[in-house]
């Protein structure tokens, strides 16, 4: 088994500008623990860059200014990658396991990433101070159950900006009922990536109403 951490593409620099050394030192964290630790499977080391870090940085032009939340952060794929990569952005990395928590709050303090905080919960049950802006999340389920546990955090005129796969249309056709329940529009499947990463990233974003 090649468990060898992938070499860095060229691209990498580019996308992260002057955010490349925390890029690259989250990166090491998580080849060094993430295995170890439960964040990552064992096979994931010779793609950690272009499947994993990547495929949530090219997502970051898609954020405004404001305070965006990440549910399931897990490793902090997309949520410690976002916030290195936007420190104008307000982060909540929103996480029920503690290991995990353990993790993302290790790795905020070491990377000094002062636009990031990190709760213990399960989103369903998540109380913040005051509405988010923008919530992301990445393989965490289909997007008809995920428009309950996200659009209730979102504030009027607020958006999900949602990691999914190549099945995102299906996805939604699926989550009519729930579209309407929680009185989503503008829903659109967005393909970014395609002639600069490997692999494309597809993100399901809709405004709620």
């Amino acid at each position: 088994m090649n468990d060898t951490l992938e070499i860095e593409p060229v691209v990498t620099a580019g996308l992260f500008g002057v955010r490349i050394d925390v890029a690259r030192a989250f990166a090491a964290n998580l080849a060094s623990q993430g295995e170890e630790r439960g964040l990552i499977g064992p096979l994931e080391l010779p793609r950690l860059w272009s499947r994993h870090i990547l495929n949530c940085a090219i997502m970051a032009p898609l954020l405004r200014p404001g305070l965006v939340g990440d549910v399931g952060s897990g490793a902090g794929l997309p949520g410690l990658v976002l916030a290195i990569m936007r420190p104008d952005v307000e982060f909540v990395l929103i996480e029920p396991m503690e290991r995990r928590v353990a993790w993302l709050t290790e790795q905020v303090a070491e990377l000094g990433l002062a636009n990031t905080s990190v709760i213990r919960a399960r989103a369903e049950d998540v109380h913040l101070p005051q509405a988010l802006d923008q919530v992301t999340a990445r393989a965490v389920s289909a997007f008809r159950t995920l428009i309950p546990l996200t659009a209730p955090l979102v504030k009027a005129g607020g958006e999900l900006v949602l990691m999914k796969g190549a099945g995102a249309p299906g996805e939604i056709s699926a989550a009519t009922k729930e579209i309407r329940r929680f009185h989503l529009s503008n829903v659109e499947v967005i393909t970014l990536g395609e002639g600069v990463l490997q692999d494309v990233t597809r993100v399901i974003r809709a405004t709620v109403d």
